[in-house]
C-alpha cells in the first residue's frame, strides 16, 4: 500500500507519478486536488484535464518543474508549490491569471519572472526561507496584493516601488539581513501589520503616523530603542510596553550588554542624544 506508493514516487517515469496519484481519476467535488507530502518528482500531467481545478496543494514534494499543460487550470486561485526544489519559478506559472493565493516558500529561489507580473489578480504571494538577496521589482507590479510574506531569505532592503502597492496590509521580513528600517515602509500609511523580527536593525525610526497600523513585531533586533506607534497600536519586542519610549539609560545600558554577550565585532553605536533628569 502505502509503502509500494512511496517507493513509486522515487521513480521519475509518467506512468510511475500517476500512479502515486492513481484515485484521481475524474475531477474533485469541491474542484480541490491535495498532492502535499506525496514524494513527486514530477506533477502527474493527468491532473490537467480537470480544467475547473480552483484549489491545487503541491507542497513538500520532490519537485523542480511543471509541464506546460499546467496552464489549461485557468481557473485555478489557489496554488501551493512550497517545500519542493524549484531555483526558478516555472514559466507556465505565470500563465494562471486567476490566481489569488500563491505559496513558494521553501524552495532555492534566487529571482522572480517579469512575468509574474501577470498576474495580477495575486492577493497573498510566499517566497519565505528561499534565496532572495534583494526583494524581485515585479513583486512591486502586483497592484492587489495584500499579503507578502519574505522572511527567512538574505534581504537587505526593499525597493522604493513597493509603495505603489496601495492594497498592501501585511509585510513578513523576519529572519533577514535589514541593518535599518525599511524606509519605504515608512510611506505606507495603509500597512496593518509590520513584522522585522530577528534582523539586525539597530535604530527604529517613529512609526506613529502610520494610521492603519495595528501590530509591529520588532524582537531579536539589536536595536537601542522601541518604534514609536499610534495609540492601539500592539507592539511585540523589547520595551514594547513602555509608552511612547523607553528610557535612554536603559537602552544603553541594554545595548551596551549585547555588545559584550556576543562575539561578533559590531560597529560602534553613535551616542545618545543628553537626556533631562
Amino acid at each position: 500500500g502505502n509503502t509500494i506508493r512511496a517507493f513509486v514516487a522515487f521513480i521519475p517515469a509518467d506512468s510511475c507519478q500517476n500512479y502515486v496519484a492513481r484515485d484521481l481519476r475524474e475531477m474533485p467535488l469541491d474542484r480541490m486536488v491535495d498532492l502535499s507530502g506525496s514524494q513527486l518528482r514530477r506533477f502527474p500531467v493527468h491532473v490537467c484535464s480537470f480544467q475547473e481545478l480552483v484549489k491545487l496543494y503541491l507542497s513538500d514534494n520532490r519537485l523542480n518543474s511543471l509541464p506546460p499543460e499546467l496552464g489549461q487550470l485557468q481557473n485555478l486561485q489557489i496554488l501551493a508549490l512550497d517545500f519542493n526544489n524549484f531555483k526558478a519559478l516555472p514559466q507556465v506559472v505565470c500563465t494562471l491569471k486567476q490566481l489569488c493565493i500563491l505559496y513558494l516558500g521553501n524552495n532555492k529561489l534566487c529571482d522572480l519572472p517579469r512575468e509574474l507580473s501577470l498576474l495580477q489578480n495575486l492577493r497573498t504571494l510566499w517566497v519565505e526561507a528561499n534565496y532572495l538577496t534583494k526583494l524581485p521589482e515585479v513583486v512591486c507590479e502586483l497592484s492587489l496584493l495584500k499579503t507578502l510574506h519574505a522572511g527567512s531569505n538574505a534581504l537587505r532592503l526593499l525597493p522604493g516601488q513597493l509603495q505603489r502597492l496601495r492594497e498592501l496590509r501585511t509585510i513578513w521580513l523576519s529572519g533577514n539581513l535589514l541593518t535599518d528600517f525599511p524606509p519605504v515602509l515608512l510611506h505606507m500609511p495603509f500597512l496593518e501589520i509590520i513584522d522585522v523580527d530577528r534582523n539586525s536593525i539597530r535604530y527604529f525610526p517613529s512609526l506613529a503616523h502610520l494610521s492603519s497600523l495595528k501590530l509591529v513585531i520588532y524582537d531579536h533586533n539589536p536595536c537601542r530603542n522601541a518604534p514609536k506607534v499610534a495609540k492601539g497600536v500592539r507592539r511585540v519586542g523589547r520595551w514594547a510596553e513602555e509608552t511612547p519610549e523607553p528610557d535612554p539609560r536603559k537602552a544603553r545600558r541594554y545595548a551596551l550588554a549585547r555588545e559584550e554577550s556576543q562575539e561578533a565585532q559590531l560597529p560602534a553605536l553613535p551616542p545618545l542624544p543628553p537626556t533631562n533628569s
